[in-house]
């Protein structure tokens, strides 16, 4: 089942329609208590087609592969649920990201992580300045082995196309942290690509 719908039959589950009345209360509460029920579906509904694509890209840019991505997306739309009535609705995409993040860095702390050394060869694969697959394998790997303080402002910046103030609320940073760990990220991101160009370079020349 796609993850997308995974979420929703989750939410259909565990948000029904109608919200319980106490049993003295007459039609007018049970009505509420139904439109209540309703629009908290409908909006928890609207938050998962809304952000689900973006969440699930942003926990895979943390270096979970799908299957974790599934499972932590599930976990933060739980806890969306849970939260929902606190969260204006302006603020949804920052609490998710924010959430997605804790429990992204949860997941990835109990997976081996992968030495410097086992970045895949680019030499091995000729088209992969043209091979957007590849490109994309490529990405993850280097994105994998940066630091995670400085991953997350990267992502959500240059890939998300999040803005610094949106950053700065989703990560509860300041602004200014989070400028430095941009420039930092994005330095240390055009180091390693060098470091592949140049392997790629050196092979070309031995050929």
């Amino acid at each position: 089942m796609p993850t997308e719908e995974r979420a929703t039959t989750v939410l259909a589950t565990l948000a029904p329609g109608t919200a319980s009345s106490t049993a003295s209360g007459g039609d007018l509460e049970r009505g509420r208590a139904r439109v209540g029920g309703l629009d908290r579906r409908g909006r928890l509904h609207g938050i998962v087609a809304q952000h689900h694509a973006t969440i699930w890209r942003f926990l895979r840019r943390l270096g979970l592969d799908a299957s974790d991505a599934d499972d932590a997306i599930q976990d933060v739309l739980l806890v969306m649920m849970r939260k929902l009535d606190a969260v204006d609705p302006p603020h949804e995409r920052s609490f998710l990201l924010r959430t997605a993040y804790r429990i992204g860095c949860r997941l990835r702390a109990k997976r081996p992580t992968v030495g410097a050394d086992g970045l895949s060869d680019p030499v091995a694969h000729p088209d992969v300045l043209v091979d957007q697959k590849r490109a994309r394998e490529l990405l993850d790997e280097i994105l994998a082995r940066m630091n995670e303080d400085l991953r997350v402002v990267f992502v959500l910046h240059d890939i998300e196309r999040m803005t610094m103030a949106d950053i700065a609320e989703a990560l509860e940073l300041k602004p200014g942290t989070v400028a430095s760990r941009l420039r930092r990220a994005r330095q240390d991101f055009d180091k390693r690509v060098t470091r592949i160009e140049a392997r790629m370079n050196q092979r070309e020349v031995t050929q």
